[in-house]
């Protein structure tokens, strides 16, 4: 699986850094930090900002890191936290077909990405030179957990915020009707 390896991390994790840099920066016609930022709000991830930079970021390194083939199970685990969270929070809801918006397609790249780290990332990877031991099937087991463990946790405080409370109205007195009891004569 020596040139399969290469093939895919270098189409997955080059996808990987445009899909977080849509985020991050806008590039490929992205929505950038501010939409991204809607977004999270949307999902009632809080602080949005910071979120937004969180998953832009695991996108950009995470596919940075898998397609050089260094430290392929923190790219996994960084790839299958963004993964896990949009299942979690944005496909499940609409069944398993990406044709329906399901999260078929995030699903394969996780199975993907923990298949490189359970084979090895190949002959031609930083990993084979420098940690020629950073594979196998407990690596990608650990690192598909902390993924998943790492978008539960999230979502959850100190990592995410209650909604902020709503303001309260204020009143001008001007067009408001007070009711008074009427009076009753005897």
């Amino acid at each position: 699986m020596k040139l399969g390896a290469l093939v895919l991390r270098g189409a997955i994790g080059s996808l990987f850094v445009g899909h977080g840099t849509q985020k991050l920066f806008g590039w490929f016609d992205g929505p950038g930090l501010d939409g991204v930022s809607g977004m999270m709000e949307n999902l009632e991830l809080r602080p949005p900002r910071r979120h937004a930079l969180v998953a832009g970021l695991s996108e950009t390194v995470g596919g940075a890191l898998l397609a050089a083939g260094a430290l392929t199970p923190v790219a996994t685990a960084m790839l299958t936290g963004s993964m896990t969270t949009a299942i979690r929070k944005v496909h499940a809801p609409k069944g398993v077909w990406v044709t329906s918006g399901g999260y078929e397609y995030n699903a394969v790249l996780i199975a993907a990405v923990a298949a490189l780290t359970d084979n090895g990332p190949g002959a031609l990877s930083v990993d084979a030179k420098a940690f020629p031991r950073l594979h196998g099937a407990a690596w990608a087991a650990a690192a598909v957990a902390a993924g998943v463990a790492g978008s539960y946790l999230a979502e959850r405080p100190p990592f995410n915020e209650p909604a902020p409370e709503p303001e309260p109205e204020t009143r001008t007195g001007r067009f408001e009707r007070v009711e008074q009891p009427a009076e009753t004569t005897a």
